[in-house]
């Protein structure tokens, strides 16, 4: 499989930000780049702002002024379509309406050669869509970049019904030959990355709604106890809420109104006004000069139990019983249930139902339930929850013998799944359905939300660990309690589980 030639030219269309870093990539890859913007000083604006950016590098030492002036002299402002003619590879980088830009490639097709490659950088529109009414539709494909694009790994080359397979590889291969990191997808609403991440905002907005915590408190469980870089709260802010909610909303479209991408009526609130986050001074956040730091709810230091009994197997949680030997207490190993017991609590981790449903079903009535955690080893804090029937005193219990370990605790509400668990249950099963209806392979899909939205752990894989059947049941724990069908596990999941086969493999 081979890419585009070096010397090929590269026309990118666009010179906002995704233009521009597309254009600076190709540039980076030794193609000349021809940059063109329909509005007038858009394109010069466009590669003033690349070099700025390189300008920057050079007075940070990262990159020899010698390196910057041969960039500079690679790419060109194009004073109009016509001046396209001669490149290899055009890529879309405007506006996301599908009228204009299947007017652009309708005008493109009139001026490159026959065997130049037509490539879309939407995030959301359907290539099928794009390419239909060309003359020669299968020389179209999507070519998806991350913003920033110099810097994010990866790309999505995605495939519309008429896309031609030797582009899809050569464009595979140039992405490669870039630098990035390459996955395939088909056309369908949100591709991969824009499809599986849903439930992570998602999640986040109902745990929300529910009163199960405060902003602050599910950002640090997630980071913390997760191992997710950002939280869904800060990230929503970082990312836009006008951009984040029209991505959601756009994906419930297409899908007709799956309840799987239902949007979320509080994020909704924060669009009409006009809290868009970051960009704005407010979202979830207040960050206007000043304005005080939100602090995530934390248990007060607790005694440490001396004695801690260990009843069965504690499944992707027992890493706990080494940690808490480490930290000096006692433990003892009998069979049972899967649960932890100390002095005034019994402890378990969240199998997607609510502590006070498993105590009504006969689990001990001090239960105190406990959440998922990437690694507990490395984990900074952990989730805890007690059953309505618990006595006094159970949740400062459980919350001193993970103090024990050297982990901050958040008490959150008795919410089916908590918070970790319920959010990669989710995002392993929304990869589990991409999976099953062909979006793309499940190594390409863990690939995806590493490298495109630096997930810690691909959530295949996550799940693998996790154990599938244990994902399985939460899920359909979770259905069960709320009665929605947002939660009904897929088909492959199931199908995997019964087959006893891994969901990445």
């Amino acid at each position: 499989m081979s890419g585009l030639p070096k010397t090929g030219i590269v026309a990118v269309i666009g010179a906002g930000a995704m233009g521009s870093g597309i254009a600076q990539v190709a540039a980076q890859a030794g193609h000349g780049v021809l940059l063109y913007d329909a509005m007038e000083g858009a394109a010069e604006k466009g590669r003033s702002g690349i070099l700025a950016g390189l300008d920057k590098l050079v007075a940070k030492g990262k990159l020899p002024a010698q390196e910057r002036d041969a960039l500079a002299a690679r790419i060109t402002v194009a004073p109009s379509l016509d001046a396209l003619a001669g490149a290899g590879l055009v890529v879309e980088a405007i506006v996301e309406r599908l009228e204009v830009k299947r007017q652009v490639f309708a005008a493109l097709e009139q001026i490159v050669t026959p065997d130049s490659i037509l490539a879309s950088n939407t995030s959301s529109l359907s290539i099928t869509a794009i390419a239909a009414g060309l003359k020669h539709p299968e020389r179209v494909a999507g070519l998806h970049f991350f913003n920033p694009a110099p810097v994010m790994k990866l790309v999505e080359i995605v495939a519309g019904l008429a896309s031609d397979r030797a582009v899809l590889d050569t464009l595979f291969a140039t992405a490669e030959a870039w630098g990035k990191v390459p996955v395939h997808a088909t056309s369908t609403p949100g591709f991969i990355v824009n499809r599986v991440a849903r439930p992570f905002y998602a999640e986040g907005l109902r745990l929300l709604e529910e009163s199960a915590a405060d902003v602050a408190t599910l950002d640090a469980v997630m980071r913390e106890a997760g191992g997710f870089r950002m939280g869904p709260f800060e990230l929503m802010d970082l990312i836009g809420h006008d951009v984040n909610f029209a991505v959601t909303s756009s994906v419930f479209q297409s899908y007709f109104c799956d309840p799987r991408y239902r949007p979320s009526l509080t994020q909704q609130e924060l669009v009409a006004a006009g809290w868009l986050g970051r960009k704005s001074g407010r979202g979830f956040y207040d960050y206007t000069t000043g304005a005080a730091l939100s602090e995530p709810a934390t248990v007060a230091p607790q005694p440490a139990p001396g004695v801690v009994t260990i009843e069965g197997d504690l499944g992707p949680a027992e890493p706990l019983a080494d940690l808490f030997a480490e930290a000096g207490i006692a433990v003892t190993r009998t069979d049972g249930p899967g649960l932890v017991r100390i002095d005034g609590a019994s402890l378990a981790l969240t199998d997607g139902s609510m502590a006070t449903g498993r105590v009504a079903a006969g689990a001990p009535a001090d239960l105190v339930l406990f959440d998922l955690a990437l690694d507990y080893a490395s984990a900074r804090r952990i989730a805890i929850a007690k059953a309505d029937q618990a006595p006094a005193g159970a949740a400062e219990a459980a919350a001193g013998l993970f103090q024990a370990l050297g982990k901050t605790v958040s008490a959150v509400d008795d919410v089916p799944g908590l918070v970790v668990m319920r959010t990669v249950a989710m995002l392993a099963n929304e990869a589990a359905e991409a999976a099953l209806v062909g979006v793309a392979s499940p190594a390409d899909i863990d690939r995806a939300m590493t490298f495109g939205v630096n997930y810690p752990r691909g959530p295949l894989a996550w799940a693998d660990a996790v154990g599938p059947e244990r994902i399985l049941a939460v899920l359909e724990a979770v259905q069960a309690a709320y009665g929605d069908d947002r939660y009904r596990p897929s088909q492959f999941l199931r199908r995997r589980v019964a087959s006893r086969r891994p969901l990445a493999g």
